[in-house]
């Protein structure tokens, strides 16, 4: 498929956590589908531009990092009740596959038989995905296509469940309250190849089959749950250089964070809730919740937060017993023998439509504790694999900014 023909007009300025422009203590950020900047570089959010490995940046300091040298092995997410009823999936339908499927294109998920919670990846399968990408032309892109090597889907919010496919598969009402978005057949039943069947999606493009989900956020004041009114889902590329760059295989399970974190939030923490808008203002909020885990914020400016997730997988397993130890962090612009393939690294941009309150929230993985630590986030990946393959070859190896659809003109300068 041609990138070239569509394109998004040029806005003021593209969300994203790529470095850009610094002026005072503006960075960047999004609310999927709503290009939004952040007041300061978010906490937690993940950068690379050098070779050594540092910590990342504390909430209000407007720098560039390196990402860590290996992803954190914590525990996975623990099971635990919720008192809001679910919401059942809504009925799945078909989407529209990308023009001129391959063979690559419409395969099963690429999963073998699961050991001991390692799921190894279908190998047969994956060589011919890999043998697809590799006669994947790119298309040239215009002349104001950006330099942020990306590419992304916009989801809204589909559904929500006490369920986790990938901590507790099989298990309905085993895990605490989680809000999908992407795929909207997702429940505690779904496997890899169902999500190439069942394709219904509140994501843009369509050809992206896959499902996202974070811990419910709750009013604490009125326990009502708070929902996303953003999702933006990053491809992108967290190194310097696009060799032996890979797409993802379809199946691939991924976590970020930590939901068994009970640590307190305050000013300058990392891993904290942030407040984003365009203009100036203060990224940890202009007063705090009572308990001080939880950001008021100013003006317009809405809550936020980032999620990274590492960009080198081991090739053999699409999950792992702890569902992180298949995947890990670069360093010095290279992935690590024990995890060769270079894939695009997942970044979650989440706005929700509050700005805070005295009362303040709390996330459905930490009820008693009421503060953002154990915030983390799954993604179970599946995409049309042609459209996979172009994106990859289009927007990350040949280092080009892509929006949900084409090229974007945005650059770093």
């Amino acid at each position: 498929m041609s990138f070239t023909s569509s394109r998004e007009p040029a806005s003021p300025q593209r969300p994203g956590n790529h470095r850009r422009s610094v002026r005072g203590k503006r960075g960047a950020a999004v609310g999927a589908g709503v290009a939004v900047a952040v007041i300061a570089i978010a906490a937690g959010a993940v950068y690379r531009t050098g070779s050594t490995p540092a910590a990342p940046p504390t909430a209000n300091a407007a720098v560039v990092v390196p990402a860590p040298a290996a992803a954190p092995s914590a525990a996975p997410a623990s099971a635990s009740s919720s008192a809001v009823a679910p919401i059942q999936s809504k009925s799945p339908s078909a989407s529209p596959s990308a023009s001129s499927a391959s063979p690559a294109a419409t395969a099963p998920a690429t999963q073998g038989k699961a050991t001991g919670g390692w799921i190894p990846v279908d190998q047969a399968a994956w060589q011919r995905q890999v043998k697809a990408y590799e006669a994947t032309k790119a298309d040239t892109p215009p002349a104001d296509a950006g330099n942020l090597p990306e590419f992304r889907a916009d989801c809204q919010y589909s559904h929500r469940l006490a369920d986790d496919p990938i901590v507790v598969p099989g298990l309905p009402g085993a895990s605490h309250m989680h809000s999908f978005v992407g795929n909207k057949a997702v429940d505690a039943q779904t496997q890899a190849a169902d999500l190439q069947k069942f394709t219904a999606t509140t994501c843009k493009p369509v050809q992206d089959h896959s499902a996202y989900w974070v811990p419910t956020l709750y009013d604490n004041a009125t326990h009502k749950p708070v929902e996303t009114t953003g999702f933006r889902v990053y491809y992108r590329s967290l190194q310097n250089n696009a060799t032996g760059q890979m797409p993802m295989p379809n199946g691939l399970r991924l976590i970020a964070g930590d939901a068994k974190k009970k640590e307190p939030t305050p000013r300058g923490a990392q891993g904290q809730f942030y407040c984003a808008y365009y203009g100036p203002g203060d990224v940890n909020g202009v007063a705090r919740s009572t308990n001080g885990n939880w950001p008021i914020c100013d003006g317009k400016a809405l809550l936020h937060f980032t999620l990274q997730f590492p960009d080198c997988w081991d090739g053999k397993h699409l999950d792992s017993p702890n569902h992180k130890d298949h995947v890990v962090f670069g360093a010095n612009n290279a992935c690590p023998a024990g995890h060769p393939v270079k894939i695009p690294a997942l970044s979650f941009e989440i706005q929700y439509g509050v700005q805070g309150s005295k009362a303040g929230y709390y996330l459905s993985s930490d009820p008693e504790g009421r503060s953002a630590s154990s915030m983390h986030g799954d993604a179970f990946v599946s995409w049309d694999l042609t459209a996979m393959n172009q994106r990859v070859r289009n927007c990350i190896a040949q280092r080009r900014t892509c929006n949900n659809d084409g090229y974007d003109p945005f650059s770093f300068g």
